[in-house]
């Protein structure tokens, strides 16, 4: 008797524990590393990507993007989504997330703020320019779907 109420516990647990399923329906089949994407982020820049990771962090005020650690130590993407088309839930962090979306290229300048009105101050001094027109590359995946593991 013990046995059959231990096996109905195992399977009303498993069937309720769901994984959170949002935004768009996956429909991508294979997974791309992390590590490939950043290694050569230009053959999948403007691509439809599945990807899957733990979630090292999470918007904590419009859950409208998360960090994925990557299949290094070093290495993470940042999953952003537009507001209110999925909500990442606070209390995701540390738990696994499949995310199709598209990789995109975010544009920062390589000067702060501070040595930009540094630089404005010293308009005369002849120096060379922190804040000239380069860029640093970085991405990020724009979410269309995701589940929560």
């Amino acid at each position: 008797m013990k046995n059959v109420i231990l096996a109905f516990l195992i399977i009303s647990t498993v069937s309720f524990a769901k994984d959170d399923k949002l935004g768009k329906e996956i429909s991508l089949k294979n997974k791309t590393a992390i590590s490939t994407i950043l290694n050569s982020p230009e053959k999948f820049e403007g691509k439809q990507v599945l990807v899957e990771g733990k979630i090292l962090d999470v918007c904590q005020e419009a859950g409208c993007w998360i960090e994925l650690a990557g299949n290094k130590d070093d290495e993470k993407i940042k999953v952003k989504v537009n507001d209110g088309e999925i909500v990442f839930p606070k209390d995701s962090k540390g738990k696994t997330a499949l995310i199709e979306g598209v990789l995109e290229e975010v544009k920062n300048d390589k000067c702060t703020e501070n040595e930009m009105k540094e630089e404005k101050h010293n308009d005369n001094e002849e120096k060379d320019s922190c804040c000239s027109k380069e860029t640093k590359k970085t991405y990020q995946i724009k979410g269309l779907g995701a589940v929560i593991k």
